[in-house]
């Protein structure tokens, strides 16, 4: 749910609350990449104590983990606030990473893409390289080696026949 800078001032201390305010909108986009990622560290390190002390006052409040102080907690509302503030920044930072991460995969596509153009335009400039897989001069008529028959094919047709009955004449004595 949508938490106003006042509910996060009060739930947070001073030096959470510093980084915190680092988390918003027009401060995340003003930080430098390692910054970015130092202040991730901290946070996620913050939001974990916050999520493991939440854990133990909700065990003490049930009943089933020894008291930290001399009594057990009775609520633990202020903690689960603390966790949810936390957990929103950290959601923003991690945005924020993601978005420039996408930026930068982005940039180096479009970088890419121009290198194998003019890789490209530069082979095609220089005449087709022979020592590649692909068909260089592609699908072309072959022209038939045979020699051309001087013979009509009736005439030869006639002949064959011809010898047939000769051979067959020749059989039957």
């Amino acid at each position: 749910m949508a938490m106003s800078r006042k509910e996060e001032a009060r739930a947070l201390s001073a030096d959470e609350h510093g980084l915190v305010e680092k988390s918003h909108h027009p401060a995340v986009q003003g930080l430098a990449d390692a910054e970015l990622a130092g202040l991730v560290k901290l946070l996620r390190e913050r939001r974990d104590k916050a999520q493991s002390e939440a854990h133990r006052r909700r065990r003490e409040i049930r009943g089933k983990g020894a008291p930290k102080g001399a009594v057990a907690s009775k609520a633990d509302g202020g903690s689960q606030l603390k966790l949810q503030v936390l957990a929103m920044a950290m959601r923003r930072l991690n945005g924020e990473a993601e978005r420039r991460r996408q930026l930068a995969a982005r940039i180096s596509l479009v970088e890419n893409a121009r290198k194998a153009l003019t890789m490209k335009q530069g082979a095609a400039a220089n005449g087709p390289d022979f020592n590649t897989r692909s068909a260089h001069k592609g699908m072309r008529p072959v022209a038939n080696q045979k020699a051309p028959a001087l013979a009509r094919p009736a005439e030869r047709g006639r002949q064959r026949q011809a010898a047939k009955v000769a051979q067959a004449k020749r059989d039957a004595r």
